[in-house]
């Protein structure tokens, strides 16, 4: 069986896919009323689901989002958690990013969390900044090295990309060729030092753990970038949405967003057009996740949850009920347990 959580801005979808003919897949939703921003769960630790709001702080799931409860405050000092993430070195080990821009951990599985200091003690803090509200900014991805359970990776929305160094307490911001406007981080658990950013200012990718960076651009004709995802099994391949900007990437009434596919580590980006995922006019930047154990990609979009087991090259509709008021609505975050 697997479940895929949708986290949609005021509701979280819980679907099934159990193939055992008896049973039909089902969807459970969650949470309905809350500004959801983020959603997280470890194949290590399936039970657990930690999910971020923007006016409630965190919440957490005990039996594998049947139901949630919220963290009681104080936790944080801001009840806009934007961003969640578990290691993959010990499921236990959770980070939490926070509107204004702060970071915190947890070594008990979300009992209790502390604020790791100093990241808005960075020279470029001062450049950091979201519009339409002036003078704030957030944590907006969080992502954990595979080969170093002390790296941690930080984007943030917008103004730079941090380097966590757990052991020595400290951060690193603005290395050589990073991106400024980070929206997603991605890692691969097979080759050491890769690390992806789907960014406002466009695509990038590091071989040496984000000390430099690349920016392969040939063929992507729409470069406000949100989310990337790696083949499951090829660290060359990777999938991409974007939009041309900010205005045409979020509202379903003006977007045009797509989703583009680099299939080889040499060749150009290909837009997915006529594959059966959704895009174009009034389609929101789509929100990607993959399945590694069944090398099946997800993508998400205000016309519904889509599900690829060809990187790209055909998707079909995963039976989750899709109203005209769920097509109103732009997904904020994707988790998917095999």
């Amino acid at each position: 069986m697997t479940r895929v959580y949708t986290a949609l801005r005021d509701r979280l979808l819980v679907y099934d896919d159990d193939t055992t003919p008896r049973n039909d897949p089902s969807t459970q939703v969650h949470l309905e009323d809350h500004h959801l921003e983020c959603v997280a769960v470890s194949p290590d630790a399936p039970e657990r689901v930690f999910v971020g709001t923007f006016d409630d702080g965190l919440f957490r799931s005990s039996d594998g989002g049947e139901s949630f409860d919220r963290l009681e405050p104080p936790i944080f000092e801001s009840d806009a958690v934007m961003s969640v993430t578990i290691s993959p070195h010990d499921a236990d080990t959770v980070y939490v990013g926070t509107e204004p821009s702060r970071v915190y951990r947890s070594r008990d599985g979300g009992d209790s969390f502390e604020h790791l200091e100093g990241l808005t003690d960075l020279p470029s803090e001062s450049e950091w900044y979201f519009p339409p509200r002036p003078h704030t900014h957030h944590v907006r991805w969080l992502e954990v090295d595979p080969f170093d359970p002390d790296r941690l990776y930080v984007g943030i929305e917008a103004g730079a990309f941090v380097i966590r160094d757990e052991g020595a307490d400290s951060w690193r911001e603005r290395p050589d060729g990073s991106r400024i406007d980070n929206h997603s981080l991605a890692t691969y658990p097979e080759r050491e030092g890769r690390v992806y950013t789907a960014a406002g200012d466009g695509y990038a990718m590091s071989d040496d753990g984000g000390e430099t960076w690349s920016h392969p651009q040939a063929g992507l004709d729409h470069r406000y970038c949100w989310s990337v995802c790696p083949h499951p099994a090829d660290p060359d391949r990777v999938l991409l949405s974007s939009a041309s900007g900010a205005s045409r990437a979020h509202t379903p009434s003006n977007a045009d967003a797509y989703v583009y596919r680099k299939p080889a580590s040499n060749a150009d980006w290909e837009r997915l057009d006529g594959r059966g995922l959704p895009m174009g006019e009034g389609v929101v930047r789509s929100i990607l996740e993959a399945d590694r154990e069944h090398e099946t990609v997800y993508a998400a979009t205000n016309r519904g949850l889509f599900a690829s087991s060809d990187f790209g090259d055909s998707w079909g509709r995963v039976p989750v009920a899709w109203d005209d008021e769920l097509e109103e609505l732009t997904p904020r975050g994707l988790a998917v347990v095999p």
